[in-house]
């Protein structure tokens, strides 16, 4: 994007998700709450609002990933 890094973070979730389903044990993501005012980064950003509920979903699926 020219003076800032651009991306798609349309597809964190997804991304998420499938690290978690296929045994990564941890995640890292660019949170802010408002991702199109970031001074930094922000087309890299998930909004904070869908933080909480995206690792409820994470463990939930590492519960399920690692029951014996």
């Amino acid at each position: 994007l020219g003076k800032a890094t651009g991306g798609q973070s349309e597809y964190i979730e997804d991304f998420a998700r499938a690290g978690v389903a296929c045994g990564v044990d941890a995640v890292f993501m660019e949170v802010h709450n408002d991702p199109a005012v970031a001074p930094s980064d922000g087309p890299n950003q998930l909004p904070l609002a869908r933080l909480e509920p995206l690792l409820a979903k994470l463990k939930r699926i590492h519960t399920l990933v690692n029951e014996p």
